[in-house]
C-alpha cells in the first residue's frame, strides 16, 4: 500500500470513529426519539453525502409504522400521520420489514436488534456519483450505531413513562382519599411553559419544568394523613413537616436519574426571593430561575381556588396580589412578564380556566 493509499484510509477510519462518537453524544444529549430521530438523519446526510435520509420507526406490534423522521437537506420534519404512513412505499416498507437494498443511488438497511424495529434509508440524485464501497461501509456502521441508540432511548423513555405514571397514581390516591392535596389546574403548565419561554429557556429545561411541576409534591406521601386533611389552623410541629415536603419530594425524586435535573426546582419552590422563604433561605438569583417561575404560577393559582380555610380570590385581586408582592416574595423580573402575559388573550384564558 503507498504512502496516499494509506493517508486515504487512515482519513476513513477517522470519520467512521467521528461518526460513532458523534451518535453517541446525540444520545447523551437528546431528551427524546422524535428529536434523535431527526438528528440522525442530518448527520448521516452529512457524513454519507446522501440527499435524503429517513428513518422508519414500527410501533409495539412491529407491523405497523409509526413514525418516519426526513431530512432532504433543506429541512427536517416528522411524519406520524396515518394518511402520511400509508404512502410509503412496498420497497421501503420491505426495509423495515427486514430486507435491504444496496443500489447505486439508494440504500436501506433495517434497523435490527433482538427484532427489527424499523429502516434507515438514504438516497442520491441522478445527477449524483454512486453510493461506493467505502458509502456502504460507513451506511452499515452508522444503521448499527443508530439502531442502538434508538432502542436505548425506546428503553429510557418506556422507562420514563411508568415512573411518572407512578407518581400520578400516588397523587390520584392522595386526592381520593380526600387529603387537603389539590392537582394542578390543565393548563397549570401551560402558564409556566409562556413564562419560561419569555426567559428563552430552552426544551429541555421547560421539558424539565413539567416533569417538576408534576411531581414537585410527590413527598406528601410520608405526611400523615391527619395532617394533610386538616382544615383548621396547623400547629407548629405539623407546620414542620409541612415545609419539610420539598426535602420529602426531592428525596422520592433523588434515586430516578432522568429526573435529577429538576432537583433544585422541587427543592427551592417554596424559597422567597428576599430570602425569607424555605427550606435554605436562598434570595435573589440563588433561587433556580425555574422555581422563581413556579412560584408564582403555584401562588396564583392557590389564590383564585377555594380552599377550605377561605374562598377563592377574584382574579384582579390576585393579580394585584401578586404585584404587590414583587421584590419580596417573588423576582421582580418574572412578576413582569406574568403581569405583561396576563394582558394578553391567549395567557388570560388560560388564568380564567384556573378561577373555575
Amino acid at each position: 500500500m503507498n504512502t496516499k493509499d494509506s493517508l486515504s484510509l487512515t482519513k476513513k477510519y477517522k470519520q467512521i470513529l467521528s461518526a460513532v462518537h458523534i451518535v453517541y453524544r446525540l444520545v447523551n444529549s437528546t431528551p427524546n426519539l422524535k428529536e434523535l430521530s431527526l438528528r440522525l438523519t442530518r448527520l448521516l446526510c452529512q457524513f454519507v453525502r446522501a440527499n435524503s435520509a429517513s428513518i422508519y420507526l414500527l410501533g409495539p406490534d412491529r407491523k405497523k409504522l409509526y413514525m418516519i423522521a426526513v431530512f432532504n437537506n433543506q429541512i427536517n420534519y416528522i411524519l406520524v400521520k396515518k394518511s402520511d404512513l400509508a404512502k410509503v412505499s412496498a420497497i421501503e416498507f420491505g426495509v423495515a420489514q427486514g430486507a435491504s437494498i444496496f443500489e447505486d443511488r439508494l440504500m436501506g438497511l433495517p434497523l435490527v436488534t433482538d427484532e427489527c424495529i424499523g429502516a434507515i434509508i438514504i438516497r442520491r440524485k441522478s445527477a449524483e456519483p454512486p453510493f461506493d464501497d467505502y458509502d456502504r461501509e460507513m451506511f452499515s456502521i452508522f444503521a448499527e450505531q443508530s439502531v442502538t441508540a434508538i432502542r436505548n432511548l425506546q428503553y429510557s423513555e418506556q422507562q420514563q413513562k411508568i415512573i411518572l405514571e407512578t407518581m400520578r397514581l400516588i397523587r390520584t390516591m392522595l386526592e381520593k382519599q380526600g387529603v387537603n392535596y389539590r392537582g394542578h389546574s390543565p393548563v397549570y403548565f401551560k402558564i409556566v411553559k409562556s413564562i419560561a419561554e419569555k426567559f428563552h429557556m430552552g426544551a429541555e429545561s421547560i421539558n424539565n419544568l413539567y416533569y417538576a411541576s408534576i411531581l414537585h409534591n410527590a413527598g406528601a406521601i410520608d405526611i400523615p394523613y391527619q395532617i394533610l386533611s386538616k382544615k383548621s389552623q396547623l400547629s407548629k410541629e405539623e407546620f414542620k413537616l409541612i415545609r419539610d415536603l420539598p426535602k420529602k419530594s426531592a428525596e422520592i425524586i433523588k434515586p430516578v436519574e432522568f429526573l435529577r435535573p429538576i432537583l433544585p426546582v422541587v427543592l427551592y419552590l417554596h424559597e422567597k426571593y428576599d430570602g425569607t422563604g424555605y427550606p435554605s433561605g436562598l434570595k435573589s438569583d440563588q433561587i433556580p430561575l425555574g422555581a422563581r417561575i413556579m412560584s408564582i404560577v403555584e401562588t396564583f393559582e392557590s389564590m383564585v381556588q377555594d380552599r377550605p380555610y377561605r374562598k377563592k380570590m377574584p382574579l384582579e385581586k390576585a393579580l394585584k396580589e401578586i404585584e404587590m408582592n414583587s421584590g419580596t416574595q417573588f423576582d421582580p423580573k418574572v412578576v413582569d412578564v406574568f403581569l405583561r402575559l396576563s394582558r394578553t388573550r391567549n395567557f388570560r384564558n388560560y388564568l380564567r380556566v384556573i378561577t373555575k
